[in-house]
């Protein structure tokens, strides 16, 4: 089924070229109860509608009002009218996941209140001094490399910059990774950015020198160090991005952990074999 629900705004956003005006109704008269359509029946709102809209991908606000409103409405009529097509029989499959979907739902609903006026110009100060304020000056590296796939050619490749080839030139030449189309520079980085090896090869180099061979995960590497610089804290605008998702993590976190700690919980299931999760015929049981 969610194969099929992801495709349901274009096909009913796309029916939206024959849209004909109802006669107008006052908005003074208008709330998320106003009726707007019946299915069978069954009443689909201006609320429902409004829901649906805020949770539209984002290249359909572009749409006119009137096309956007009648593509919407379209989408709830039909889907009505498939739900009541099921004449109320649900599989055992077909329940459990209306509960994770609502469980999911309000759960996020939950977090979003945990998280609410978390984000102050004070706590984005307090994160900050705690984070940089008596913060160590740390040294940033530029640098760039040449990567192959085997010792042998990289090996090569340092015996011809030994005797005075051009590294940026070798780099464009050989280097099998984005970089290389700039003659291999990495630009400027901070210890951690690198994987370890590379950044062990890069810290024992001086500035002009070139590694000899070394391996990572992604292949053989000469890296040749170009300058280095001492790096300061950042300005607290510079971070405030950063710093404000680090507070919402901290806020909900202590929030579940709150939460969790003060409920009722058993864990019955922990001795199933976790395999038992692959088991489709459960569902059938």
């Amino acid at each position: 089924m969610a194969k099929f629900a992801k495709f349901w705004p274009t096909v009913a956003l796309g029916a939206a070229c024959a849209f004909g005006m109802a006669l107008p109704v006052s908005a003074e008269d208008l709330t998320a109860e106003t009726v707007v359509a019946t299915v069978n029946g069954t009443n689909i709102t201006l609320g429902h509608m409004i829901v649906l809209r805020d949770g539209l991908p984002a290249q359909y606000s572009d749409l006119p009002d009137d096309v956007l409103f009648k593509g919407i409405l379209d989408q709830l009529i039909q889907q009505s009218a498939l739900e009541q097509s099921l004449g109320g029989t649900l599989t055992k499959r077909d329940t459990l996941s209306l509960e994770n979907s609502r469980r999911g739902y309000l759960s996020g609903v939950a977090l979003q209140a945990a998280v609410a006026g978390a984000v102050t110009d004070e706590s984005l100060q307090a994160a900050y001094d705690a984070k940089y304020a008596h913060a160590e000056p740390t040294t940033e590296y530029h640098a760039a490399h040449i990567l192959v796939d085997s010792e042998e050619k990289a090996k090569a490749l340092k015996t011809q910059i030994d005797g005075g080839a051009d590294f940026a030139e070798l780099a464009i030449a050989n280097s099998s990774d984005g970089s290389a189309a700039n003659g291999g520079d990495l630009g400027w980085f901070g210890l951690g950015m690198m994987v370890k090896p590379f950044e062990d090869a890069v810290v024992a180099l001086k500035p002009g020198e070139v590694s000899a061979p070394i391996q990572t995960q992604f292949g053989w590497h000469l890296v040749k160090l170009t300058e280095t610089r001492v790096a300061n804290a950042p300005a607290l605008d510079d971070v405030r991005d950063e710093l404000a998702g680090e507070i919402e993590q901290a806020a909900l976190t202590a929030h579940i952990e709150k939460l969790t700690a003060a409920a009722t919980v058993t864990r019955p299931g922990e001795g199933i074999d976790p395999a038992v999760l692959k088991d489709q015929t459960l569902l059938d049981k």
